[in-house]
């Protein structure tokens, strides 16, 4: 078994190939688009996984059962890089290729990636503030917005930006008032 580090050194070039190539091609957004469609299939579908990454899965099959899912919603581009991959016998490696692309996309954006947890799920008025406060503590020009929802937490929220964390949650709260009180 690899390690994640490996796989992430491996998937890197290949990434950051793919954005030298939407960059020449004005495609940086529409790749982006491709490699969440592509992201989302792998997520649905264990078995897709499973079959890109067999070895004894002839490159034929694979680059058949590719271009059925592609179809007309890749670009051709984009479709001939995962036919590059399975040659390169990198197929496997799609999701974390698809994941780096999507990390230097947000690079080249000025993006921010933010997750919000809350006790009970976010209005459009409350997604909206938490967007206004990412960017004020990141200084991005967008913010791309992973919400979830924890009962635990009681009430409030908590952001995560990289390693950066906000814990505005009653749990948080309640949290701090017993350390201080067990310090008295």
């Amino acid at each position: 078994m690899q390690s994640s580090s490996m796989i992430a050194s491996i998937a890197e070039p290949y990434a950051q190939a793919l954005m030298t190539l939407a960059q020449k091609e004005s495609l940086v957004d529409r790749f982006g688009e491709d490699v969440t469609y592509l992201r989302g299939l792998l997520a649905t579908s264990e078995e897709l996984g499973a079959l890109l990454a067999n070895p004894f899965v002839k490159a034929d099959d694979k680059k058949s059962v590719l271009d059925r899912l592609a179809g007309e919603t890749l670009h051709p581009l984009m479709a001939n890089f995962l036919k590059l991959l399975v040659d390169r016998k990198r197929i496997a490696l799609l999701d974390t290729i698809a994941q780096k692309y999507q990390d230097l996309l947000r690079q080249f954006t000025n993006t921010a990636l933010a997750e919000v947890t809350s006790a009970v799920e976010l209005t459009e008025e409350q997604r909206q503030s938490a967007i206004e406060r990412v960017k004020q503590l990141t200084g991005a020009a967008s913010v791309e917005l992973v919400t979830k929802v924890d009962t635990d937490l009681i009430g409030g929220v908590i952001i995560k930006v990289g390693s950066q964390v906000v814990d505005a949650s009653l749990r948080g709260q309640l949290r701090r008032m017993a350390l201080t009180l067990g310090a008295i």
